[in-house]
């Protein structure tokens, strides 16, 4: 009788043992989910945006590639650097829809640590607006922006703001619009620029990215004419270690193979125009299949 209540509560501790799943402290945190990289996160600093815009350099949180809600590390390359402030850049490029063009000028041109190409600060009327530096923008200089698309495609300088379908083809562009009244989405680093190639179909324009690339974009997606400043940021050395180390970069683990070029290079065919917008209606007719002539009597 004895014997046998012993074998019963063993019996029971070893259900709830099983149940229960034991994990060293040393390994505890290797059961815990990394955040996913390139998903639209930056891990390598945080703005703290105010409520309405500002010429006001932000402060910024520092994450050295942390996860900013786990805490964990996510991109080992980031960590330390000099800490710079944001400047905010005023993405969308806003003119009359008809009518003169607005006119607005260059304050001045500034070095911001935050980006690889240079920022303007641009007096429109009364306020002030930080955009991306052109190539040969400076102080003084005069640009203009417009959302009119007239007939005769116009003269563009550099630093104004059109549509796509105001500009004639070949025209150099950087800060495309991706979708009408986004503000500037593609073609933001330094020395880049993308070009106009021709005009498509359902009111499409089709521009080349510095990929190479082709995409097709409604014509009144607004973009900046000219390259964007800053054009040897690209092939300027580093130099030392240590500034590599202000520029917010960690060592690397010092593995280095040499590539021998021994299997060559893959040299693909480039991808078919992708054409972004609003889905177009088909034209294929459709086609209903009903019952109303079927025969439902068995022979």
């Amino acid at each position: 009788m004895f014997f046998s209540q012993i074998i019963r509560k063993l019996g029971a501790l070893e259900s709830s043992l099983n149940s229960i799943s034991f994990v060293s402290s040393r390994n505890a945190g290797n059961y815990i989910e990394k955040p996913l990289i390139g998903h639209g996160k930056s891990f390598r600093r945080i703005v703290h945006y105010p409520e309405e815009y500002t010429v006001k350099p932000l402060e910024v949180t520092n994450l050295g590639g942390r996860d900013p809600v786990s805490g964990r590390l996510v991109v080992k390359g980031i960590g330390g650097g000099i800490k710079h402030k944001y400047h905010w850049i005023a993405w969308k490029r806003e003119g009359p829809k008809e009518g003169p063009p607005q006119v607005e000028r260059v304050i001045k041109v500034i070095k911001d640590g935050c980006r690889t190409t240079f920022v303007a600060l641009v007096a429109v009327d009364d306020k002030l607006k930080y955009i991306l530096a052109t190539e040969n923008m400076k102080a003084g200089d005069i640009i203009r922006t417009s959302c009119y698309i007239p007939r005769i495609p116009v003269r563009p300088f550099e630093g104004d703001a059109y549509p796509l379908g105001a500009l004639p083809i070949g025209t150099k562009i950087n800060c495309v619009e991706k979708y009408p009244g986004l503000g500037g989405f593609l073609v933001h680093a330094a020395g880049t620029c993308a070009t106009i190639m021709r005009k498509a179909a359902n009111n499409h324009v089709v521009i080349q990215m510095p990929s190479k690339k082709e995409f097709s974009l409604p014509e009144i997606c607004m973009c900046t004419v000219g390259r964007l400043s800053n054009g040897e940021h690209w092939n300027t050395p580093i130099g030392s270690a240590q500034k590599n180390r202000e520029l917010g970069n960690r060592p690397r683990s010092g593995w280095w193979q040499r590539k021998t070029g021994r299997f060559g290079r893959k040299i693909r065919r480039l991808p078919p125009v992708l054409t972004i917008g609003p889905k177009q209606p088909s034209n294929s007719e459709e086609i209903k299949f009903t019952l109303e002539n079927y025969n439902h009597t068995r022979n």
